[in-house]
């Protein structure tokens, strides 16, 4: 696939996590299963983590799996502080808070132990 194909989709990804973050909390459906946005978060940054890493393998050429994977987490982590600090600054209805940090790093860690376990599989 073409690298403007994997950069479209991981911007095209960004854009949905922002604006379920930033959107005012009473536009989202309640739902009763503690903990659902912390899985939420990791989700939205397993997929980001993923797609930035598809983009950066394809940009930096690189025959190394570490190089691409280190900056797509890299993005990952500070897009996910860059949305808390929004929240925090910009949204009446939202808060920043440290616990969505920590399952943003979460998905990013599973997103990349699963690339690397897919990496060791196809060699």
């Amino acid at each position: 696939m073409p690298k403007q194909l994997f950069f479209g989709m991981a911007l095209f990804w960004a854009g949905i996590i922002a604006f379920f973050c930033l959107i005012k909390s009473s536009t989202i459906p309640a739902v009763s299963i503690p903990n659902l946005d912390k899985a939420v978060h990791a989700f939205f940054h397993f997929v980001l983590t993923l797609l930035w890493f598809l983009f950066f393998q394809k940009q930096m050429k690189v025959k190394s799996v570490f190089k691409p994977l280190y900056s797509a987490v890299l993005f990952s982590f500070f897009y996910g502080i860059g949305i808390e600090i929004m929240q925090g600054l910009f949204t009446a209805t939202r808060s920043a808070d440290v616990l969505d940090v920590l399952a943003n790093v979460t998905g990013a860690i599973l997103a990349s132990v699963t690339i690397l376990v897919l990496k060791k599989i196809i060699k």
